[in-house]
């Protein structure tokens, strides 16, 4: 069995995990921010969100951008720390907005639930909004299970995408446009529920699975090669440090905020044997 060691403690709920200038940035949805933090497990808030934010990703200039869930939007923040709209998804979204994944030449892909379940409204499949890097904003692929957690190869050609509802990994073409073709079943995972997800070099896919307290390595066709099994439900991964050769872990006890104001969410991380690839 694997061991993991704990680098943060004291997080509310912790999404969206990006490795990015020698620090892993993440957003904490229930602490309203986002931060990053140091391999020694030093944490920087670098900014606050009152909406929630959740996926992270940076634009070819620098500039991040982040999803803010409430207000379904996308948002910018410069290096001056001015923050503007990006992009309202309000349009596409029937939902809250989650993960994204933003490619090299800056075109976001953005889940959503499809459906408020705060609001009380049953289970309804989501259409992803693709981005542009001017904030252009056009539906992509109908028809998903609550799309979450997704990753870009190498080549900036493919993209694999969790359907945390239908628990499955569904695979894609990035055509030169940015647009989503030859949508197909990269995994199946029977009982399991993908929610953030990594890629590897070897085209393997690490994702967290939150009902079953693990975090799972899967390779196309749908074989499981690793199992790391968790204390705590385990919901976002990435591949960090300089090799990308350590997985990153948010774990949580729930995804619903602590009635009590407790804070039990960490980041957890353990070595792996192949290094991280793509985006995120």
């Amino acid at each position: 069995m694997t061991t993991t060691e704990v680098v943060v403690t004291g997080l509310a709920f912790g999404e969206g995990p990006r490795w990015h200038d020698g620090r892993l940035w993440y957003s904490d949805m229930f602490r309203h921010g986002i931060f990053a933090a140091t391999t020694d497990g030093a944490e920087e808030l670098m900014h606050t969100v009152p909406t929630q934010p959740s996926g992270l990703g940076w634009l070819p200039d620098g500039d991040l951008l982040f999803v803010s869930m409430l207000d379904r939007q996308l948002r910018r923040l410069d290096a001056d720390g001015n923050e503007t709209l990006h992009a309202d998804l309000s349009g596409i979204a029937a939902g809250p907005c989650n993960d994204m994944v933003v490619a090299a030449d800056g075109t976001a892909y953005v889940g959503n639930f499809g459906f408020d379940d705060a609001a009380g409204e049953t289970f309804a499949q989501a259409t992803l909004a693709i981005v542009g890097l001017d904030g252009t904003v056009r539906p992509g692929p109908a028809g998903l299970d609550f799309p979450n957690g997704t990753a870009i190869d190498a080549s900036g050609r493919h993209m694999v995408l969790a359907e945390s509802f239908g628990s499955r990994l569904t695979a894609f073409e990035i055509e030169s446009d940015g647009s989503l073709t030859g949508r197909r079943t990269f995994a199946d995972l029977g009982g399991r529920v993908p929610d953030g997800i990594c890629m590897d070099e070897a085209g393997g896919i690490w994702a967290a699975d939150p009902v079953n307290a693990s975090c799972i390595r899967v390779v196309d066709g749908g074989e499981v090669t690793d199992v790391i099994e968790l204390e705590m439900n385990c919901y976002a991964c990435m591949l960090g440090d300089d090799d990308r050769r350590t997985l990153y872990l948010m774990t949580a006890p729930t995804h619903v905020p602590s009635a009590d104001q407790s804070r039990p969410g960490r980041i957890e991380r353990c070595r792996v044997d192949v290094p991280g690839a793509g985006l995120p």
